[in-house]
């Protein structure tokens, strides 16, 4: 009797904690969407969507000029372009060695290793994108008569990628660890050699939990905001160049709330714009990779 009591209580507790955290995230979006329509009712969402200049200011008359997001997500994209670029095809090549070539003792080894990189604080690969990754990338192009920004996308995008390595290697090695073993037996039993297993057996069964690892360090591209202030700087500069200084999304969202801030105006409103834009078009890329796995598992399951 005691024992269904506690396994009540503890049930009960469990629930709580569940409805505690749906409850707490539709508070943020509830909040989020009610501060972005109070934006769009002084800044026209047209305008915002599809302006070309971000500088945000408000007329002696009380208009609101320059609330253009274009270039915020353009720089955003080539950023986080560039890191994907980096991350994804090293951190499949790695997460392949580690799980299928390595031995047990290497892999004791290089795994936690992997792990401690992904912890790193992104402060640190700030300052290392500032002080030793731009002044070799300028020299090199000015070795080649390129002009480079000092602070440039590619700067940025390179440091980001290095920064997502380890967190997509780790992710991509666990979800081919973890295969199971006969897949590997039944398709050297075949004939085929080791890399056509890992190529045609390996990852098509491991594509869901491989794309679930790309959409995570996705993410976390497209939210990092330390490596982008320190290493492409600020300017929201119109351009697909990735010599150029950009800026991205949430850069500017912290740059609008940094100080003593008035919760009235359209500039600081404009923060909520950008967070609810933001928060409609990752919402839609996971449900676009959510509805591919699921057809994917439907082809090949």
């Amino acid at each position: 009797m005691r024992s269904l009591f506690l396994e009540r209580i503890v049930h009960i507790f469990l629930l709580i904690c569940a409805l505690a955290a749906i409850i707490v995230t539709i508070g943020i979006v509830v909040s989020l969407i009610g501060e972005a329509f109070r934006f769009f009712a002084r800044v026209s969402i047209f305008d915002f969507l599809f302006g070309l200049t971000w500088a945000p200011h408000t007329l002696s008359t009380g208009e609101a000029k320059g609330f253009g997001i274009i270039p915020l997500f353009i720089g955003t994209a080539l950023i986080t372009l560039i890191a994907m670029i980096v991350a994804v095809p090293c951190g499949t090549l790695v997460a392949i060695y580690l799980s299928e070539y390595a031995s047990s003792s290497t892999r004791q080894i290089l795994k936690p290793l992997l792990e401690t990189l992904a912890g790193i604080p992104t402060l640190v690969y700030g300052f290392f994108a500032a002080t030793t990754l731009a002044p070799f990338l300028k020299n090199f192009a000015e070795f080649f008569h390129i002009s480079l920004s000092s602070e440039s996308a590619l700067n940025a995008g390179l440091v980001m990628g290095i920064m997502i390595l380890p967190y997509m290697s780790s992710l991509a090695e666990d979800a081919l660890h973890h295969l199971p073993f006969n897949l590997r037996e039944g398709s050297m039993g075949l004939g085929a050699t080791s890399s056509e297993t890992i190529l045609r057996v390996l990852l098509p069964a491991a594509f869901p939990n491989l794309m679930a690892a790309f959409l995570l360090s996705l993410s976390r591209a497209i939210g990092e905001t330390m490596i982008v202030v320190m290493a492409a700087g600020l300017s929201a500069n119109l351009t697909f160049n990735p010599l150029s200084a950009v800026t991205t999304v949430t850069v500017q969202i912290v740059n609008l709330l940094t100080g003593d801030q008035e919760f009235d105006n359209a500039k600081t409103l404009a923060a909520f714009g950008l967070g609810f834009v933001l928060f409609i078009l990752t919402l839609f890329l996971n449900i676009l990779a959510l509805y591919g796995i699921k057809r994917y598992k439907r082809i090949y399951g």
